[in-house]
């Protein structure tokens, strides 16, 4: 049964306050810990903001008519009050690869379109040097479907809020390889915080398919050296994906 305080951000009336105790320590009735400052306030909210029992239901449920239309309806964060337009996704919906990212930037808030400006065209070279595009045998996603103001990285609610999507998203495309662009996009997808140097050259697994960690194009465009990194995890993805097609394990 859901919380009260899921219902709440249901209804978009999350996150509630509540004003801290004057006693120092920690309310055994409260979520929150308590200091001796009775002015300060703090926000109660669930621990997955927005992800309420109905509401993951009904996007674990959605089909590609109703996806973009839900996206763009969603208040689960307060991304929807910043953003010019929500910024689903793109591509190919029976691809084999599935690029994601960390979140829309300007270029991509003012399109509603995923990866257009400037990191967007180094994808695209990277992509027809594979020979493909994002309209063949690729779809590209977001871990956000809206932009944070400022470009800034995602705070944990905005991602636990925007995940049951991509979630969808991966299981409608049905990709037979991920590749994770940027840390964020990485840390999502692997529960976990690493850096990128850590995790690539190697085949990692998320929702049982291959995942391969590499340099977000934007990070590429300030340090010109590491691309032939990311060509190196990009053949990898395309030796792995052969693999797969051989009948090989990964």
């Amino acid at each position: 049964m859901a919380t009260r305080l899921e219902i709440l951000a249901e209804l978009n009336l999350a996150p509630i306050w509540r004003r801290r105790p004057s006693a120092a320590g920690v309310d055994s009735t409260s979520d929150v810990s308590v200091s001796t400052t009775s002015a300060t306030v703090v926000p109660i909210v669930s621990v997955r903001d927005g992800t309420s029992q109905a509401r993951l239901a009904r996007i674990a449920a959605l089909e590609w008519d109703a996806f973009a239309a839900d996206v763009d309806a969603c208040t689960a964060c307060g991304l929807c009050r910043t953003r010019n337009r929500s910024v689903p996704g793109v591509g190919d919906v029976r691809a084999e690869w599935m690029f994601i990212g960390e979140a829309p930037g300007a270029d991509e808030d003012a399109r509603g379109e995923p990866f257009v400006g400037q990191a967007g065209r180094l994808l695209d070279s990277m992509l027809a040097a594979l020979g493909m595009n994002r309209r063949r045998n690729v779809y590209i996603a977001n871990v956000l479907k809206c932009r944070p103001p400022g470009n800034r990285t995602p705070v944990p609610q905005e991602a636990n809020a925007c995940q049951p999507y991509l979630d969808r998203q991966i299981a409608l495309v049905g990709p037979r390889l991920l590749i994770a662009l940027g840390k964020s996009a990485a840390s999502l997808l692997l529960g976990g915080e690493a850096s990128i140097a850590s995790l690539r050259g190697r085949v990692h697994h998320c929702q049982g398919r291959p995942l391969i960690v590499t340099y977000h194009p934007a990070y590429l465009l300030r340090t010109l050296a590491d691309k032939a990194k990311v060509w190196e995890d990009l053949l990898l993805a395309k030796r792995t994906l052969a693999t797969i097609k051989a009948g090989g394990q990964v």
